[in-house]
Order: structure tokens, then C-alpha cells, then sequence
């Protein structure tokens, strides 16, 4: 008999129990049926549950390791994730496994369900080993776009401020700052308009314009508050239309 390892978050333990382990997972090949993904078990603790940390990425609850009985003569697959697997025997497949020099990021698939009676024990498992992304991620910068780091990812934010090449943008503080400092019309307009971009503060903060003696200031704020909600807002921007008329795109 082989021993197989399969991760699961902690509340699927019981039904597990009681119904064995559904077949959720594709396989690689098209003939496959829905089956799952299992690591065999290996003289390495870490190696055995290298994918806790990666798959906590995508299920942010407290994981379990199944540990499973199958056949030696099972068929599963067995190979690294993104290539084409094997198609060998349970038993080949850890043989595989075990003669790698590097098995970080190798899997079993079985394609099908199991059932309760090849589960043999279910047992927590360390939830900070593994690896993260991918295997060799370690002392390399991950990539910051939306299908590598979807959002709402851990430290997601921090990550793409970091290595996205955006620079962080201004606070409410900031913006408002260059805004009362500017001194030109050209200056005003362009404050006003990052403001209004950003839609950041209230639109409270911009009311001391409205009264302001250039005309092209006073377009620029009717553009920005169009962006903004609520009372205030809507106020400002009648305030402006008393004086100048409905707000018009210049370039129309």
C-alpha cells in the first residue's frame, strides 16, 4: 500500500471522516476524471508539506494534512505543477518523488475521489512551511501584476508599492498642502485637478475656492467636484452655477 499526503482546510475534516475526500481537482490530461492532489510522503517533514504556505495564499483558513492508503497499483500522475505529469502507478510515483534531487513543487494526482475507508488519520500540520509562489521565490522580487498577486493577497498592497515601480501616492495632508501653497493659477488647477483625480478628502476642503477670482480655477473645481458625493459637494457645485453658469468641458 502507498501512503499519500492530502491538504485540506481544518473544517473539511469531519466530512472527510464520514465521506472520504471529494473529487474537486482537474488533472492535467483531458481524459482525466476530477480527482486529488496528494504528495507522497517523504523522509523530509517540510518536503512532505512544502504547499501549506502556498495554498494558504488562496484559502486563508487553518490547514490539515489527510494522510491516505492507496494501492501500489493506483493509476495517478505524477509530475511538477505547469508541466506534463507521468501517468504511472502510485507506487512508481513516489519512487519518482523519492529519487529527486529537488522535489519543491512536484504532485500526485488521483484521478478520483477518496474514499473513507483509504483515509487513515487526519493530523494538524505546521502552517508557516513551504514555499510561496513558487519554489525558488525566496531572495527574489515577486511580481506585482493582478494574476500573480490578486488582490487582497497577504501584504498585497506593500508588495505592488514595492516592486510595481508606482511610487506611493500623496496623503490628504500632502495634497492639501500643495494645494494651499500654489501660488499661480497654472499651479491651483493643477492641485486641484490631482485632488479631484484621487477624489482624496472631503469636498469640504476645496469650498474656499468657489469665491476664487479666476475663472479657469473655478472650472477646474467644478470638474473635480463632479467626482465627489453628497450634500456638500452638490452645494458647491450650485454655488458655481449661480456665477458662471453649468459647468461645460472647455474642449466640447
Amino acid at each position: 500500500m502507498t501512503t499519500l499526503v492530502h491538504l485540506t482546510p481544518e473544517a473539511n475534516a469531519r466530512r472527510i471522516v464520514r465521506a472520504g475526500i471529494r473529487a474537486r481537482s482537474r488533472g492535467w490530461y483531458d481524459d482525466d476524471s476530477d480527482g486529488v492532489y496528494c504528495m507522497p510522503v517523504l523522509p523530509s517533514y517540510t518536503l512532505t508539506h512544502q504547499w501549506v504556505r502556498e495554498l494558504r495564499r488562496w484559502q486563508r483558513r487553518v490547514l490539515v494534512a489527510v494522510d491516505v492508503r492507496l494501492p501500489d497499483d493506483e493509476r495517478v500522475t505524477v509530475g511538477r505543477y505547469g508541466r506534463p505529469p507521468l501517468r504511472v502507478t502510485s507506487a512508481e510515483a513516489v519512487a519518482v518523488v523519492r529519487k529527486l534531487e529537488d522535489p519543491r513543487g512536484w504532485e500526485v494526482f488521483v484521478p478520483r475521489a477518496i474514499r473513507p475507508g483509504e483515509v487513515r488519520r487526519i493530523r494538524p500540520v505546521r502552517q508557516g512551511i513551504g514555499w510561496r509562489y513558487q519554489p525558488d521565490a525566496h531572495g527574489r522580487a515577486p511580481c506585482a501584476c493582478p494574476v500573480c498577486l490578486p488582490a487582497g493577497s497577504y501584504r498585497a498592497t506593500r508588495i505592488r508599492a514595492r516592486y510595481s515601480g508606482d511610487e506611493p501616492g500623496p496623503t490628504v495632508p500632502e495634497m492639501m498642502a500643495t494645494l494651499r501653497a500654489a501660488t499661480t493659477t497654472e499651479d491651483l488647477v493643477d492641485a486641484v485637478w490631482a485632488i479631484g483625480a484621487r477624489r482624496r478628502g472631503s469636498a469640504e476642503d476645496l469650498a474656499y475656492l468657489v469665491d476664487h477670482p479666476e475663472l479657469e480655477v473655478r472650472r477646474a473645481l467644478a470638474e473635480a467636484l463632479t467626482g465627489y458625493r453628497g450634500r456638500v459637494a452638490r452645494d458647491l457645485l450650485a454655488r458655481l452655477a449661480d456665477r458662471d453658469g453649468p459647468y461645460v468641458d472647455p474642449e466640447e
